[in-house]
């Protein structure tokens, strides 16, 4: 894999094959599309709203409850249908670590 540096137009990254987001190496704005490697591949997302430095976006559709990936780990579950290209952050993501008190109603709705 090459190395790239920020000069080059890197705008965000994606830390392992199985996460279900990108991290952003720079504030991006809406309509914006961004450029990244995952493995040896080059992939595009387009982004949905205007996002902060060190957030994160979503590679694809994240339903309810599906737990959301970031360096190959979960880092939460999501709280609603999170788009592709969407913001993931404490209003869509629920973090579940250490917490007893996360169940899931039978439709799959998470109950908080």
């Amino acid at each position: 894999m090459d190395v790239k540096s920020f000069a080059e137009g890197i705008s965000c990254i994606v830390m392992n094959r199985n996460d279900s987001v990108v991290t952003l190496l720079r504030p991006v704005s809406k309509g914006e599309v961004l450029s990244f490697q995952i493995e040896d591949r080059i992939c595009t997302l387009t982004a949905k709203q205007d996002v902060a430095f060190g957030h994160k976006l979503a590679l694809k559709r994240i339903e309810i409850g599906e737990t959301i990936l970031k360096y190959g780990e979960s880092i939460g579950v999501a709280a609603a249908v999170i788009e592709e290209g969407e913001h993931v952050h404490v209003h869509n993501l629920i973090g579940v670590r250490g917490r007893g008190d996360q169940s899931f109603h039978e439709k799959g709705e998470l109950k908080i």
